[in-house]
């Protein structure tokens, strides 16, 4: 009797671990089901034809849609000096609907109006470079004067033409995905001239990215920027190369833009990119573990994902907690937004004190809601739910998710990275993939150009001609 008693209990506890076990697997499903670009990390791609109802993660700000009072705003100026002035005469007086001829009325003024237009026809110029010979009177020797850079060849593109090529393959490919055959059409319908071919605008990329060497390598130590103080965005995307799954790093700051492919996501790539190593500043990033690698920086984190994950613990789990953290995260954001447009550079003592202890509060219901798993007797440690995991970084990288509300020049998010990966993503869905290793490395060292123009106001094609006179422009290669 006894032995039985004990067998029943040994296959109830089997039962109870098995039970549990596939409660667990359940419930790891059901949550990979629900999950979708508002409440977690997918991308808005991956939501399929059920697309989840927009809902913003942060709170009302109050104010009215459009340009806000005190906007200074943008609009055409009137031109002293126009190209064309047509004068148009009134046929009718709108008082008696007599004739106005010259002969029966007079002039008293007129309004102005301008219309800025492009011409019918873009037209190519073609400027001829003679190299003068000369013969020297004291020796007899006949000496050649060197062609310039843009006339390398007996006939060819010059800077401005080239650059247009590289702003529609580098620029227009990823924001109106244009292929090569439609930017040579487009360049026949603007000049009237028979198109560039494919070679051709591709030999342009191929200079452009051979021009910019030295000037990524500048990029990439100004991104260092020799500081502390220095707030860099650090991101990485998934990206189809020769075939297979590579990735794209992105190093950002508010003036300069660093592009990188690499094979890994993690440590050896980050190791060869060579930025963050060197690292000094202030790190924000998702949390990846390759990143805390990195002692010499400071590291924030990114609540742009906090938000959509406490938006999943919240709407799928039902945990009242979640909703609380976001309100009180989307709380301190509006507070240091506030001050900072106030001229501040910290919040009140007391009112951080406060918003630290709501925070505290905040994680021990997290905790008690989210306790640790059951152990199922299998080797190793017991997988934990993402509540668990969640309110575990919470609590255990506090720091990092609050260093926006101690120190200003740290934004809330990563958002800066993110919207520089965007397009490259874009790219992909459109494109496929590259077909090289090469073509993807051409891509990442143009665009990182790109967007450090943009960023520092130059005008993207003065910047790309200018690398075709040996001259890459870069107003600034500080940080920020």
């Amino acid at each position: 009797m006894v032995d039985l008693v004990e067998d029943l209990s040994a296959r109830l506890e089997d039962q109870q671990k098995m039970i549990a076990s596939l409660t667990a697997r359940l419930n790891e499903l059901e949550d990979r089901l629900a999950k979708n670009s508002r409440n977690s990390s997918k991308p808005p791609s991956s939501d399929g034809i059920a697309k989840p109802k927009p809902k913003s993660l942060r709170g009302k700000s109050g104010k009215k849609p459009g340009g806000q009072k005190g906007h200074p705003g943008t609009t055409l100026s009137l031109a002293e000096n126009p190209e064309h002035v047509l004068l148009h005469r009134p046929e009718m007086c709108e008082g008696c609907g007599g004739s106005l001829s010259e002969q029966s009325s007079e002039l008293s003024g007129y309004e102005r109006r301008q219309v800025v237009d492009l011409p019918a026809l873009l037209a190519l110029e073609v400027t001829e470079h003679r190299a003068q010979r000369n013969r020297c009177l004291g020796c007899g020797t006949i000496s050649t004067a060197p062609f310039p850079v843009e006339a390398s060849a007996r006939v060819g593109y010059g800077p401005r033409i080239e650059a247009l090529m590289v702003y529609l393959m580098e620029y227009l490919m990823e924001y109106q995905l244009l292929p090569y055959e439609r930017a040579s059409e487009l360049l026949e319908d603007l000049f009237g001239e028979p198109a560039p071919g494919a070679g051709t605008l591709y030999s342009a990329v191929e200079r452009c990215f051979e021009g910019l060497e030295e000037t990524e390598e500048a990029i990439k130590e100004g991104l260092l920027g020799g500081s502390e103080e220095v707030v860099g965005g650090f991101d990485e995307t998934g990206l189809r190369v020769e075939g297979k799954g590579m990735w794209v790093h992105v190093a950002s700051t508010h003036e300069l833009t660093h592009y990188a492919v690499h094979e890994k996501r993690g440590v050896e790539a980050t190791k060869e990119i060579g930025i963050l190593p060197r690292f000094s500043g202030v790190a924000m990033h998702d949390g990846l573990s390759a990143y805390r690698e990195y002692e010499g920086c400071e590291h924030a984190l990114c609540n742009a994902h906090h938000l959509r994950e406490l938006t999943f613990v919240e709407e799928e789990h039902k945990q009242e907690w979640a909703g609380r953290m976001k309100t009180l995260l989307s709380e301190i954001e509006e507070s240091v937004r506030e001050e900072a447009a106030w001229g501040g550079t910290r919040l009140e003592p007391k009112r951080v004190e406060k918003f630290e202890k709501r925070y505290q509060r905040l994680l021990e219901a997290g905790l008690a809601a989210n306790p640790p798993p059951i152990r199922t007797g299998k080797k190793g440690r017991p997988k934990q739910s993402k509540g668990k995991n969640l309110v575990d970084r919470l609590d255990k990288h506090r720091r990092e998710v609050l260093r926006f509300m101690h120190d200003f020049r740290v934004p809330f998010d990563n958002n800066r990275a993110e919207r520089d990966l965007r397009m490259v993503k874009v790219r992909q869905k459109i494109s496929g993939c590259f077909r090289t290793r090469r073509g993807a490395e051409m891509f990442c060292r143009i665009r990182g150009y790109i967007s450090t123009a943009r960023k520092q106001g130059k005008n993207v094609l003065a910047a790309l001609e200018s690398v075709f006179v040996s001259d890459p422009f870069v107003l600034s290669l500080r940080a920020e």
